[in-house]
């Protein structure tokens, strides 16, 4: 018999891609269960699949940064307590992040797709489901998305849980609206000048250098799970005043928005991920 759960849950992650670099990404977590049944006619309580399941993408992959640790353009080093990861893209410029090691996940892999994350899970989840269990299959799909969307990486350092994390990211779109009316094209031109971006907070900014010809800016900030540092290509930063939550990148663009279109009424609504997100309005 099989027992299936659509949907269960999305994972907001980033991972490293061979040429993109840091890239923001959100998927939807599908599993099925295959099995006998037990005494309750069950291949497995739904109570125990969706907590046990949901519980382990959440510390594993959920706001994390994912790497293929395979990949022949990795070097990586690591402690008990600390990972160090430098990635070199294919046409030559680098990432170098330094987080503790709850921040990174290390799959077993050559590279980072959605297949091989489900692959790398069914290994890890096996021993925590019932023995009834013969077979897990996991399925990661992105969100089906009408008009634009973007990929950004951040972290939040002020925030509680694993959003401090300063390499997690989301896949997001957005909808801009002036006097009511939705503009595609501003939506358009904020996802192009946002694909696969760090949104940096200003003062998070501890250095730019030039290394081997390319610019880089280096992150640098202390919170309550220890000491994150994060160097990229500047060319893939963009900076603003405040934190990166999404109530301030909202506002963020409505006031960018609000200087380009003075008369209008400007409203933003920014998506961080799947179906959650901030509104932010300007007046003239």
């Amino acid at each position: 018999m099989h027992l299936f759960v659509d949907n269960l849950t999305n994972v907001d992650f980033s991972y490293l891609h061979p040429s993109r670099g840091l890239v923001g990404e959100t998927w939807l977590a599908s599993v099925v269960l295959e099995g006998a049944l037990d005494q309750q006619g069950m291949v497995c309580d739904f109570g125990i699949v969706k907590k046990t399941l949901r519980q382990w993408l959440d510390q594993h992959i959920d706001h994390c940064l994912v790497v293929a640790a395979r990949s022949d353009q990795l070097t990586l080093s690591r402690s008990l307590t600390e990972v160090t990861v430098d990635w070199r893209y294919k046409h030559g410029q680098s990432i170098y992040c330094k987080s503790p090691a709850c921040a990174i996940s290390l799959i077993d892999s050559e590279e980072v797709t959605p297949d091989t994350v489900a692959r790398w899970c069914i290994g890890q989840l096996r021993a925590l489901l019932p023995d009834t269990i013969d077979r897990i299959q996991l399925r990661f799909i992105p969100e089906v998305i009408e008009h634009h969307f973007y990929h950004y990486s951040h972290g939040l350092k002020k925030h509680s849980g694993n959003c401090q994390r300063i390499a997690h990211g989301h896949r997001s779109t957005i909808e801009i609206y002036l006097d009511s009316q939705r503009d595609h094209g501003l939506e358009q031109e904020w996802c192009q000048q946002w694909q696969d971006i760090y949104i940096g907070t200003r003062e998070d900014l501890v250095q730019t250098m030039v290394k081997e010809g390319v610019n880089y800016a280096v992150f640098t900030y202390s919170a309550a799970q220890g000491e994150f540092t994060l160097q990229l290509p500047k060319c893939h930063c963009y900076l603003i005043d405040t934190d990166s939550t999404v109530e301030f990148i909202a506002r963020h663009i409505a006031d960018i928005l609000g200087k380009r279109f003075p008369k209008r009424h400007i409203q933003v609504k920014a998506f961080e991920g799947i179906g959650k997100g901030a509104l932010a309005f300007k007046f003239p």
